[in-house]
C-alpha cells in the first residue's frame, strides 16, 4: 500500500462551497462571562473567528494529502446556546476539488480556541474538565457549481 495524493489534474475547475459545524459544551457561568465580555483573554468569538480562518488556511500543512487550493472566502458564525456555543464555518473556492476539509479544520480550530480562552473557568477543583466537551463536528453541506 502506498500513500499518495489523489490526482485531480483532469478535473475542471468549479465553484465550490462547504459548510461545517461543531459544538462546545460549556458551563452556564462560562457562557455568561462570554456574553458579558468578561473573559480576561479577550473577545472569545472575535479571536475564535481569526482562529477558524487560520485553520482553513493551514489545512494543507496539517492534512498532508489535501490539495493546496485557493480560498476565496471564509465566513464564520457563532450561535451562543443554553449549553454552549455552536460554530458554523463556510469556505468557498474555485478549484478542481472541494473545501470540506478546510471547513472542518476551521470549525475545529474555532472550537479549540474557545476552549483555550475559557479553560480557566471550565476547570474543576482538581484541574479537570468534567463538563467541557467538543461534539458534533461535521459537514452540513457542500455545493459544486460548474463554471461557465
Amino acid at each position: 500500500m502506498s500513500v499518495h495524493m489523489v490526482d485531480v489534474s483532469g478535473k475542471p475547475d468549479s465553484q465550490r462551497e462547504a459548510v461545517a459545524t461543531g459544538f462546545i459544551k460549556l458551563k452556564k457561568s462560562t457562557i455568561e462571562l462570554i456574553r458579558s465580555g468578561k473573559i480576561e483573554k479577550g473577545n472569545v468569538l472575535d479571536v475564535s473567528s481569526v482562529s477558524a480562518i487560520l485553520g482553513v488556511k493551514k489545512t494543507i500543512e496539517l492534512l498532508p494529502l489535501t490539495h493546496n487550493i485557493p480560498i476565496s472566502n471564509v465566513k464564520v458564525d457563532f450561535n451562543i446556546e443554553e449549553e454552549g456555543i455552536r460554530v458554523y464555518v463556510t469556505v468557498k473556492t474555485t478549484a478542481k476539488t472541494g473545501v470540506e476539509m478546510e471547513a472542518l479544520m476551521g470549525a475545529t480550530a474555532a472550537l479549540l480556541n474557545i476552549w483555550d480562552m475559557v479553560k480557566k473557568y471550565e476547570k474543576d477543583e482538581k484541574g479537570q474538565y468534567p463538563e467541557t466537551v467538543i461534539t458534533d463536528v461535521r459537514v452540513l453541506s457542500k455545493v459544486k457549481t460548474p463554471l461557465g
